[in-house]
């Protein structure tokens, strides 16, 4: 693939590919066996320091990457990148019924707003271990900013848009203000945690569906918590 400004923004077109921005989501994508096409950087030389002092396994990947001009490396990027990598990598080809068919809690994102909260979501989920993170909604989770967000984390888990709650046999539990106090209820190792979006929280369907409706505890006069600060709470308290 050309490591050229052109390729990159077709990539980010490409429903089969992934455009990652950022030396740290590059270093997890190839950990996580993503199949990597093209990198791209304006300093090699920067790039091999990076990785020898971050990421000594990285060296074949930045061993190989293209050196491109200043100019064109900006282009390739939404906005600027602090750290001198831009990659294209195949997605992996995730479903909600292969999400669900491992072992694990999953997270389910209805209509989440923000990519970079969305990433941050996969980012920690993929640290807790869970099985892997279905959203609903307009956003497509395999955007560049919710993999910037991840910092490529995207390929440690699975990571798939539905169009709506999908049928499982798994306990559903919706998180809501409104709910039992998170710990007075078990919630089984596999069961699915529904978070709504930002501002409007969970959607009416997701609420009736659910088996558990949890909130968590919070000190009087704090409204809310960050999107995947409540993700954290659940995977690891609950």
């Amino acid at each position: 693939m050309d490591a050229t400004p052109a390729a990159v923004a077709a990539a980010r077109r490409d429903p089969a590919l992934a455009v990652l921005e950022g030396f740290h989501a590059l270093k997890h994508a190839v950990r996580f066996g993503a199949d990597v096409l093209m990198v791209a950087t304006p300093d090699r030389e920067a790039l091999a320091a990076l990785a020898a002092a971050l990421a000594p396994d990285l060296a074949p990947v930045v061993a190989a990457a293209s050196e491109v001009p200043a100019e064109a490396f900006s282009a390739m990027a939404a906005r600027p990148v602090p750290t001198p990598a831009v990659a294209v990598a195949r997605r992996p080809r995730t479903s909600a019924d292969a999400v669900l068919a491992r072992p694990g809690r999953v997270v389910l994102l209805d209509r989440p707003n923000h990519l970079g909260n969305l990433g941050a979501v996969i980012r920690v989920a993929a640290a807790a271990g869970a099985a892997g993170v279905l959203s609903t909604g307009d956003r497509d989770p395999w955007d560049p900013a919710a993999l910037r967000g991840s910092a490529g984390l995207h390929y440690a888990i699975g990571v798939a848009a539905v169009p709506a709650l999908p049928s499982t046999g798994r306990l559903l539990a919706a998180f809501d203000p409104a709910g039992e106090p998170l710990g007075s209820a078990p919630l089984p190792p596999d069961a699915v945690l529904a978070f709504g979006s930002e501002r409007h929280g969970l959607s009416a369907g997701v609420r009736e569906a659910a088996d558990l409706v949890v909130a968590i505890p919070m000190r009087p006069g704090v409204s809310s918590l960050n999107l995947a600060t409540s993700v954290a709470v659940a995977l690891y308290a609950g």
